[in-house]
């Protein structure tokens, strides 16, 4: 893959990232884009994150694929530097989450976001009121993590995800 004067990968993350990761996705948090995170939580899900590297070695983006269920995960933290933007990063990094995600079997993506038309452009759709059987609804419900609260657009997480769209992709 390459931007205009440089050529830049996709890798698993490394604990080594996290403090780049943290920079690149801050500015984000800042304009309540993204939700901020500890460095401890980064740390804990650094398996499930793949970022962006130029050739000289500089992080130009991130992004996590975190399972929620057995056909089902949440694309987290799609990050990429302001100066890479609109240069096919973001597109390259869910590319690669999307095929984590099937070798890992699942057949469904959620993401909840602002950026509407990108993940429209790959494949996502309007959850709209769309969840899943009760069986399963009264399975996830139990999770303490946010991005299950979200997906069940639980009444817990709603103002901290006002203006969010939940999003649904299936591969």
């Amino acid at each position: 893959m390459s931007g205009e004067n440089a050529v830049y990968s996709i890798r698993r993350a490394r604990t080594s990232d996290v403090a780049r990761i943290r920079e690149l996705v801050e500015p984000l948090v800042q304009r309540r884009i993204l939700l901020g995170k500890d460095a401890v939580v980064f740390y804990e899900s650094v398996q499930e994150f793949r970022v962006a590297q130029t050739a000289d070695g500089e992080l130009i983006g991130v992004g996590a694929l975190h399972v929620m269920w057995r056909d089902l995960a949440e694309v987290r933290t799609l990050a990429v530097a302001d100066a890479w933007l609109g240069r096919g990063v973001g597109r390259a990094l869910l590319a690669r989450i999307e095929a984590d995600a099937r070798e890992l079997e699942l057949s469904r993506l959620f993401c909840l976001t602002f950026e509407v038309g990108f993940f429209e452009r790959n494949g996502f759709v309007d959850m709209g009121d769309e969840t899943v059987d009760p069986e399963v609804y009264a399975e996830l419900v139990r999770s303490h993590d946010e991005g299950v609260a979200e997906f069940l657009d639980l009444a817990r997480v709603k103002p901290n995800t006002l203006g969010n769209t939940r999003m649904l992709k299936h591969l």
